[in-house]
C-alpha cells in the first residue's frame, strides 16, 4: 500500500526547470552585460560573462543532482547566495552602463 510520501508530485520537475532557467538567463545576462560594458571596460567586462556562466553551471549542475534525488538532499542556501551573487554582480554593471552612457 502506497503512502502520501510514495506518491511522486510535480513539484521538484517545477523547481528543476526554473533553475535552469534562472541558470540560463543568468548566463545570458552576464554574456549581454560584458558585450554592452566592453567599450567601457575594455577585455575586463568579459569577467562579468565568466561569472555569469560559471555560477549557470553551478546552479545546472546543484540542480541536476537535487533533480536526482529525488530531492533527498538537504536544502541549501549556497544556491540561493550564489544566484543572487551573479545577479547583483550583473545588475550593478547594468546600472553603471546606464551612468555612463548617460554621460
Amino acid at each position: 500500500m502506497s503512502t502520501a510520501g510514495d506518491v511522486p508530485t510535480l513539484a521538484a520537475e517545477r523547481t528543476h526547470l526554473a533553475w535552469r532557467r534562472t541558470a540560463i538567463g543568468l548566463a545570458g545576462g552576464g554574456v549581454a552585460a560584458a558585450h554592452l560594458l566592453q567599450e567601457f571596460l575594455g577585455a575586463a567586462a568579459w569577467s562579468l560573462a565568466a561569472t555569469g556562466v560559471i555560477i549557470a553551471v553551478a546552479l545546472t549542475v546543484v540542480s541536476h543532482r537535487r533533480h536526482v534525488a529525488d530531492g533527498a538532499l538537504p536544502p541549501g542556501g549556497r544556491l540561493v547566495a550564489a544566484s543572487a551573487a551573479g545577479v547583483v554582480v550583473i545588475g550593478v554593471a547594468a546600472v553603471a552602463f546606464v551612468v555612463l552612457r548617460g554621460r
